[in-house]
């Protein structure tokens, strides 16, 4: 790779990451990205193969984003809940990569297990705060994860109903953290 090759990947992924975010996977044009990125189509080709590629590894990127930057405790799903709302604030991007992945990708079944392979470690920690009691055990694990993140995205940009913004006044984010952090204590909380 050339010296200046590792700056150029990452302006390739960043500019992706934009337009993928903006038109989705079918909408996304290589020639933009490039063009964006100050770089050219042979480049994408050559480090990704294809668009599908490249999306792949801007979606693989932001997921272990999310992962880093918000670790599941499973022994605090509020806390969890309300650090995600957080990161969605900061990074939108993840959820709208999600979103057009769901929708152009995988319209059924689990989204996360090919990309994301720490889901079952995930759920050994679901499981273990359930056997601690502090998880309701009568709830499957795998729904607890999936109601969980759920519950963090109420006002992300895959909302419809309302999506926040990171100017929001803190007022209103202090609202929304207090009623995601109330409301998911209560719907994991053991009967």
């Amino acid at each position: 790779m050339p010296k200046d090759g590792a700056a150029t990947r990452r302006r390739l992924l960043d500019a992706a990451t934009a337009e993928f975010s903006r038109y989705g996977i079918a909408g996304a044009r290589v020639d933009r990205i490039a063009e964006a990125a100050e770089a050219n189509k042979a480049q994408i080709y050559a480090w990704f193969s294809s668009k599908d590629g490249l999306f792949d590894a801007v979606f693989a990127e932001h997921l272990a984003l999310i992962v880093d930057l918000v670790p599941l405790d499973a022994t605090d799903l509020p806390g969890y809940a309300v650090r995600l709302y957080d990161a969605y604030l900061e990074r939108p991007s993840v959820i709208l990569l999600a979103t057009w992945a769901r929708l152009e990708r995988v319209p059924t079944g689990d989204l996360l297990t090919s990309v994301a392979p720490d889901v079952d470690a995930k759920l050994a920690a679901i499981r273990a705060a359930q056997s601690d009691g502090l998880v309701d055990p009568a709830l499957e694990p795998r729904d607890v994860y999936s109601m969980v993140i759920a519950l963090s995205m109420s006002w992300s940009p895959a909302a419809t109903v309302f999506t926040a913004a990171p100017d929001d006044p803190a007022a209103d984010h202090e609202r929304r953290r207090a009623a995601l952090h109330a409301v998911a204590t209560r719907a994991f909380a053991p009967a």
